[in-house]
């Protein structure tokens, strides 16, 4: 074996990420980092002379990526459901600090903001002021309470 099989792991792992690039990060980087390992070892067993270090080099790193970072990389990329803007507001509790009456609406505050409020069923008493409440749902910019 000659410096050859180096020069293969070093052009065989630009593909892999100029294939990852071209697909968009479709296979979720995974292509471009075992790429990137492969090619780093080609490139140390181009340094060293040797295609055994070189091989070496690219197994060792592409699988410690798969083994340990892999999983971290995942956890990291996963994007999450955090519930924003109306969707955060419904289930929660607030403060009346305007009367609301069946025919009238009034309003709320949840949080740090304060909301036009309407009550959530036609007979439901009238909420005082200071009264607690809970966001059953949202209509425009208007909240729904019981």
């Amino acid at each position: 074996m000659g410096n050859w099989v180096n020069w293969l792991l070093v052009i065989g792992g630009l593909i892999c990420v100029i294939i990852e690039l071209a697909l968009g990060a479709l296979t979720g980087l995974d292509l471009a980092l075992v790429g990137g390992s492969l090619t780093i070892g080609g490139t140390i067993g181009l340094l060293a002379g040797s295609a055994r270090i070189g091989l070496l080099a690219g197994g060792v790193l592409a699988l410690l990526y798969l083994a340990i970072f892999r999983s971290w990389l995942k956890s990291q990329l996963t994007v999450k459901n955090i519930a924003s803007n109306v969707d955060a507001v419904v289930g929660k509790t607030g403060v009346v600090t305007k009367r609301i009456a069946p025919s009238e609406p009034g309003m709320v505050k949840v949080g740090a903001e304060v909301w036009r409020a309407e009550l959530a069923g036609a007979e439901d008493a009238a909420r005082d002021l200071g009264a607690q409440v809970t966001v059953q749902s949202v209509e425009g910019v208007t909240l729904r309470v019981r």
